[in-house]
């Protein structure tokens, strides 16, 4: 069992780093379009990226209010997913050292 858990782990570390960065990324786009008010984000590509975020930034946003009519829950998800990317596959993350002590077994 743990021998399929070594072998499938790149993968693993791989499509973990690219949603976490996808989610960031995603999570960045609604902070600079609250810059711009004007946009419809019901309308074209935005649907997407409005269906992606919103059900986590609607349940954000009933424990953190707006402070100053701004709504600060966009940072506060870029914060915690930066964190939880390094913490896992960053370099020092607890997946990547794993992957380097399995590959030094190798």
């Amino acid at each position: 069992m743990t021998s399929a858990l070594i072998r499938y782990l790149p993968t693993f570390h791989l499509l973990l780093g690219l949603l976490l960065s996808s989610l960031t990324l995603a999570f960045l786009i609604r902070i600079i379009l609250t810059w711009y008010p004007q946009v419809n984000l019901k309308k074209g590509l935005w649907i997407v990226l409005v269906f992606v975020t919103e059900p986590i930034l609607s349940v954000t946003r009933k424990v953190v209010s707006p402070i100053g009519g701004v709504d600060v829950t966009p940072v506060i998800w870029v914060g915690f997913i930066s964190l939880i990317r390094e913490l896992l596959v960053g370099q020092q993350g607890v997946l990547s050292q794993i992957l380097l002590k399995t590959q030094a077994l190798t």
